[in-house]
């Protein structure tokens, strides 16, 4: 399975940069506007619609339309796993039904001090048997495009939030 990482630290603490990416309106937030993101629906695992944190058991069906071309691709993943312990938190989610024939993605977090070391970790299929294959090498062009702007997206809210609080 191929993979692609991205990592970054934040001049945040731990709890702030968790607490953003454990809701939609992180995701929304940090979503590059030329995907075309919309949220379609949000279920936690109680069944309770829209949730205030994305639980393990959360479902977030959403679509996108890429550079505003082509058809929406209709997207729902799973949040399979969801942990915090001293120091470190991580989540877990999986496509249960979208465009790649498998798609996780690991979202981790480690306290460094006043800072946080983000990590992003995606292991996909693309979909098109042989022709996916081929077409692999040339997935991290994407990714790399859509991470780096959510990764400075992260940096920029949250930095800016941390020192606006420093000035109260």
């Amino acid at each position: 399975m191929a993979s692609y990482e991205r990592k970054s630290s934040i001049d945040a603490p731990l709890e702030s940069v968790w607490d953003f990416h454990s809701r939609v309106s992180g995701l929304e937030a940090l979503t590059p506007e030329w995907l075309g993101l919309r949220i379609e629906s949000v279920v936690g695992p109680d069944g309770e619609s829209d949730p205030d944190v994305l639980e393990a058991g959360s479902e977030i069906s959403m679509s996108m339309r890429p550079g505003g071309v082509g058809p929406r691709q209709y997207w729902t993943s799973r949040i399979t796993d969801r942990e915090r312990a001293d120091g470190v938190a991580y989540f877990r989610d999986e496509m249960v039904d979208g465009p790649f024939d498998r798609w996780v993605h690991v979202h981790s977090f480690y306290a460094d001090g006043e800072r946080t070391l983000l990590r992003d970790h995606v292991e996909y299929e693309l979909p098109f048997g042989l022709l996916g294959d081929a077409l692999e090498p040339f997935s991290p062009v994407g990714f790399e495009g859509m991470f780096r702007t959510r990764h400075e997206k992260t940096k920029a809210l949250l930095e800016q939030r941390r020192h606006a609080s420093t000035l109260d």
